[in-house]
């Protein structure tokens, strides 16, 4: 399991979301079988992800973020629940790309320039869709960049995956800073320079624990710890849910699939590795629901 922190500065100026999620990261590396640079790529959108989704009010809210860009790995999209559950995927998870000149991943060149959609539904009958431009494609950039325009919510979010040699995730964690409003100059003043000369968070995972990258990102500042999460790579789909895809392609398309497709029609789910398999005989009893409900 994954596990999210959760603090506020004493003087309610700022919030900090702290995540360990080097499970979430190497279930969606073993779920879609990513090359490293493909890892870092989906693994920072999930972390992003996770943590955004743990500031969400209702059980039955869910957040988007989706990196449409043109590098090498396609749009990138991942989904979270209030608790920072999340699952996601990368479009080419066979993307490659050199390391750069200093030895990293190329995250931005696997990602490209684009736009960045935010989208939250909150069971209404449209959701909210915010939208900015990828500054950089290194992911905690682009996040920190929407909320500062879009929400106008000063924001750090520092995001690392460390992938070991044999393609493993060997770390994987994320850091979230936001000021609230009536914020007090001097405490956001020290938050920067914190966020200035703060260690990676995987190289603070690999040699400690989360409360230590909390240490971090609020050294100098008194805050208190007000709650402790636990989350996981957890996908939504089901057997109803791809039901209900079939039926909704409708009687002409149904119809075709049962007389000109496979013996099997097997329907894989983007975001885990379900498959779902309907026999024409299944096919036909979702034709017939088709059918009674267009006799209504």
């Amino acid at each position: 399991m994954a596990r999210i922190l959760r603090a506020m500065t004493k003087d309610g100026s700022a919030r900090a979301i702290l995540l360990d999620g080097r499970d979430i990261v190497e279930r969606a590396r073993q779920i879609h079988n990513t090359t490293p640079v493909a890892t870092a790529a989906l693994g920072r959108t999930l972390l992003a992800t996770s943590l955004a989704g743990s500031m969400l009010g209702e059980k039955e809210d869910v957040i988007t973020i989706r990196f449409k860009g043109d590098g090498v790995g396609g749009s990138v999209v991942a989904t979270s629940d209030w608790c920072g559950n999340v699952r996601g995927f990368i479009q080419n998870p066979s993307a490659d790309l050199p390391l750069r000149a200093d030895g990293k991943l190329d995250v931005g060149g696997c990602i490209g320039q684009g736009e960045l959609y935010i989208l939250r539904d909150a069971g209404g009958s449209e959701p909210y869709v915010g939208i900015s431009k990828i500054q950089t494609g290194e992911v905690g950039d682009d996040i920190a960049y929407y909320y500062a325009t879009s929400e106008q919510i000063p924001t750090v979010c520092a995001l690392g995956v460390l992938v070991d040699r044999d393609y493993t995730v060997l770390r994987a964690g994320g850091a979230l800073i936001q000021l609230l409003p009536f914020y007090d100059d001097e405490v956001a003043e020290k938050l920067e320079q914190n966020a200035a000369k703060m260690r990676p968070v995987t190289k603070i995972l690999s040699e400690g624990t989360l409360e230590d990258v909390l240490a971090e990102v609020l050294d100098g500042i008194e805050y208190d710890l007000f709650d402790e999460i636990e989350c996981e790579y957890k996908c939504a789909c089901s057997r109803e849910k791809t039901d209900n895809a079939l039926i909704s392609l409708g009687t002409k398309e149904l119809t075709d699939m049962i007389e000109n497709g496979e013996d099997v029609t097997e329907m894989t789910c983007s975001f885990c590795d379900a498959v779902y398999k309907y026999s024409k005989s299944d096919l036909k009893h979702l034709l017939k629901i088709v059918e009674k409900n267009n006799e209504k």
